[in-house]
This record gives structure tokens, C-alpha cells and sequence, in this order.
């Protein structure tokens, strides 16, 4: 491509204008150097015109930094221009695809928030509904990303109601999947579970492949983020059949970021019911497909959730160094809400490795960030990991480490989470017979074997029936 100074204007316009000639009818083949000639001639219209349409196109396969680039030139070019309406609903519209943009690429929050403030600020100047409707599902994801469970749901909120005014579907569709993300995060499953179920009735035939702005197929999402729901209850089976079906429509669409979290969400499935097997491909393929497509925003969670399966594989040392980039790099992107998750993937990592100290540290650290961020769930895990790390101590602190499984066993009940219960259960069998206490022991025990067996959680199913059996025989 040929490059013209600001001073060969003309002559930049006068290749532009060649170039749309010879593009003729087949101008989407051209829009890239047609937006570039345009911007270098100071052709400001059709530099604006070709700038968003070739960022546009970008964006739907994938090239996010492309599209940042031609988002960001064509927002360059609309300064040139005079103020106006339509030139307001353009300034909006760019600012929104770079959002959808530099979220994918892990780019800082501030840099994003700055950009939908502003979308907000033209859209409610100009009283348009359906761009401060886009504007607040936009602002609901950041919050969320930044562990601002409140405003989350108040922006999920003003967009629900938008979409009923408006009877919009997309607003609709995409304020469902964000409330039902956060109420994932806050640990209220089944609030989560009836919105992102409205998703999975509304959207099908041919609003399976919708976007709806986002980077990927919200149908697909939804039934991710179902899945995930269902684990933390226990309900295996439906949980792995929505995400199968995810997976499904995913290879369909074919959109990598839909690719990557359906992957993900199959192999978090497993990796729960402690099927490790089966979750390492799954997860494996997820953080593969994130690298080659640079979802930046997503390697940190899923390079933990790999390394705590590794760990359970037994490969701990390379479970580990997944764990630690996983801390490292959430850390650096300063996306507050999977900080919990991948801090205590890490200590369960290090309690795998027996770097029991590491261990306990990781998880009052994860246990506080939970906390922090109303994270319920992450909080009630964080606990339990508290209690496995304080009581496999060579001189164990049996009422400390009786209380934390205590305080986690109480909020995984209050929650539902029966598969924790399971483990909090098991581990304060364990406690209690180290310390001679049968009867507990042999009643805790006896409820994490039930609890397993039920929910077909196998991997952890006969170490806990051999400790029952010892305690049994005594």
C-alpha cells in the first residue's frame, strides 16, 4: 500500500478516487486501503465512511486489532467533521465497536470506560433509546469486569427496561446473559439460572448466530453460563448438556470467541465433577484458541482453571506455572472479578503440591477478594481451601480448620452448592478422625460418600470411602 503525506493530498484523492472507480461494485474488497487513502488525502467523509466499515469487518472475523485501528482512524476523521446528529450516532456507534474491540484484546478498563461514558453522554444528549440501551449493556459488562456488582445490575437493569419499551430483542437477550453472570458472581444460582433460561427460550432458529454487539454468539454464552450455574449446584448432567449444546452451536457460528468459552464451559463441567480426563482436551483447546485469536481477556481464568487440572492429573509443577501466569496476568489487567477465581485455583494448586503454607496464604487472600468483590460462591470455595490448608498441617489446628470448613459447609448450604458441601464434608471427616472424634467423623464421611455418589463425582468417591471404612472398622 502506498503511503501519501498530508502535503500529496491531492494526489491521495485523486488515487482514492481511481481506486473507487476500479473497485466498482466489489468496494468491501477495497475498504481497507480505500479508508486509508481517504484518511491521508483528508478526504474526512469517506475516510470516516471506509474507516468504520473496514473496522467493522475486521471485527467480524476476529481481527481485533485491526478493527481498534480502523475504529480509531475513523473517529479521527469524524473530528474533522462539523457537529451534527448524524455525526453524534456515528461518534457513538465507533465507540461502542471499539469497546467490543479492546475488551477482547485485555486492553485497561480505564482506557474503555472512557470511551462509553462518552457514548452515553451523546446518547442521552440526543434522547436515542436504542444507542443508550447499547451504551448501558456495555457499561454492565465493564462493571461486572471490574467486580462492580452493583452498578452491574443497575446497568443490566436500564437496559432491561429499554428493551421493553423498545421491544428489542438484542437489548433484551443481552441484558438476560449480564444479569445472569452477575448473579452467578454474587452466588445467587437460581436468579442467574432464571435469566439466563429466558435466553436459552428466547433465542433460536435464527437468533442462535446473533451477536447483538458482543463479541460472540449470546445464545452460545447463555448455555455457557447455564452450565456453570448448574455445576455449582450439582446438576451434572443437564449442566454438561447445555454446554455440549454450547459447544455445538459454537462450531456452527464459528466465531472464536464463542469457540473459546464453549470449549471452556465443557471443560469446566468436567474438571468440577472431577473428571479430569475428559476436562484437560476441553481446556487445553480453549486456551489454544485464546492465544491464536488473542482473547487476552480470557488466558488468565482458563490458564488456571488448566493448572488446577493439571494438578489433579497430577502434574503439578506445570499446574503450578499456569496458576501463577494466571494470578500474575489478571493482576496486571486489572479485571477485579476473576482475581478470587484464579487465586484460589492457585492454592488448590499449591495444596496439591503440598506447599501447604502457599497454600493457606493463596486462599485467605482468595477468601478476601471474595469478599470484597460480593463473590459468595468464590468466598464459600476460598473457605474450604482455608480448611484443607490448615488441616493437612503436620500438627493440624483442628478448631481452626474445623471452623472454616464449618463456615464454608454453612454457606455452600445456604447457597446450594452440593458439591462443595461434598468436600466440606470429607474434609471435616478426615479432621474429626485424626483427633479420635468417630461418631462426627463417621457422619461427615458418610454424607460426602452420599453426596458423591449421587452427583457421580468419582474422583474423590473412594479415597472417602476407604477413609469411611477405616472409621467404620475401629
Amino acid at each position: 500500500m502506498g503511503v501519501c503525506s498530508t502535503s500529496g493530498g491531492g494526489r491521495c484523492t485523486r488515487t482514492s478516487s481511481r481506486l473507487e472507480s476500479l473497485a466498482g461494485d466489489r468496494r468491501d474488497d477495497q475498504v481497507e486501503r480505500l479508508a486509508q487513502h481517504a484518511l491521508r488525502g483528508e478526504v474526512w467523509e469517506k475516510a470516516l465512511a471506509y474507516g468504520r466499515q473496514a473496522g467493522e469487518k475486521a471485527q467480524a472475523r476476529s481481527a481485533y486489532r485491526e478493527a481498534v485501528v480502523c475504529f480509531e482512524q475513523a473517529l479521527a476523521a469524524l473530528a474533522h467533521l462539523p457537529a451534527s446528529r448524524a455525526a453524534s450516532e456515528q461518534a457513538i456507534d465507533l465507540r461502542l465497536g471499539l469497546r467490543t474491540a479492546l475488551t477482547v484484546l485485555g486492553e485497561a478498563l480505564g482506557r474503555i470506560l472512557d470511551h462509553l461514558r462518552r457514548a452515553e453522554t451523546l446518547a442521552q444528549s440526543l434522547g436515542d433509546q436504542l444507542r443508550l440501551g447499547r451504551v448501558y449493556a456495555d457499561m454492565s459488562v465493564m462493571c461486572w469486569t471490574a467486580g462492580e456488582v452493583d452498578r452491574a445490575i443497575d446497568y443490566s437493569q436500564r437496559t432491561l427496561a429499554l428493551a421493553a419499551t423498545l421491544r428489542h430483542v438484542g437489548l433484551q437477550a443481552r441484558a438476560h446473559i449480564l444479569l445472569g453472570m452477575t448473579y452467578y458472581d454474587v452466588g445467587d444460582y437460581p436468579r442467574a439460572i432464571a435469566s439466563l433460561e429466558r435466553n436459552v427460550v428466547l433465542l433460536q432458529s435464527d437468533l442462535l448466530a446473533e451477536r447483538f454487539g458482543t463479541n460472540g454468539s449470546v445464545a452460545a454464552s447463555s448455555r455457557a453460563w447455564l452450565s456453570y450455574c448448574l455445576v455449582e449446584l450439582g446438576v451434572f448432567t443437564e449442566g454438561l448438556a447445555l454446554a455440549e449444546e454450547g459447544l455445538r452451536l459454537a462450531e456452527t457460528v464459528n466465531y472464536p470467541f464463542t469457540m473459546t468459552e464453549a470449549c471452556y464451559g465443557v471443560g469446566v463441567v468436567y474438571l468440577r465433577q472431577g473428571d479430569v480426563q475428559r476436562a484437560i482436551p476441553r481446556l487445553e483447546q480453549a486456551l489454544g484458541l485464546c492465544q491464536d485469536w488473542h482473547v487476552l481477556t480470557m488466558v488468565p481464568g482458563q490458564a488456571a482453571a488448566l493448572g488446577l487440572a493439571y494438578a489433579l492429573e497430577g502434574r503439578v509443577a506445570a499446574g503450578l506455572a499456569l496458576g501463577e501466569q494466571g494470578v500474575e496476568q489478571t493482576v496486571a489487567s486489572g479485571r477485579a472479578r476473576s482475581l478470587a477465581f484464579v487465586v484460589a485455583c492457585l492454592s488448590e494448586a499449591y495444596l496439591l503440591a503440598g506447599r501447604l503454607e502457599e497454600a493457606r496464604q493463596r486462599a485467605e487472600q482468595a477468601v478476601d477478594l471474595a469478599r470484597q468483590y460480593q463473590q459468595r460462591g468464590n468466598e464459600a470455595w476460598a473457605l474450604w481451601l482455608l480448611g484443607e490448608s490448615t488441616a493437612r498441617r503436620a500438627s493440624p489446628e483442628v478448631e481452626p480448620a474445623a471452623g472454616h470448613y464449618q463456615q464454608a459447609l454453612a454457606l455452600a448450604e445456604e447457597l446450594g452448592m452440593r458439591p462443595l458441601q461434598a468436600h466440606c464434608h470429607r474434609g471435616l471427616g478426615t479432621l474429626y478422625a485424626t483427633t479420635g472424634q468417630w461418631e462426627q467423623a463417621r457422619t461427615a464421611l458418610s454424607a460426602a460418600v452420599d453426596l458423591y455418589q449421587a452427583m457421580e463425582m468419582t474422583f474423590w468417591l473412594p479415597e472417602t470411602e476407604t477413609a469411611l471404612a477405616q472409621v467404620e472398622g475401629r
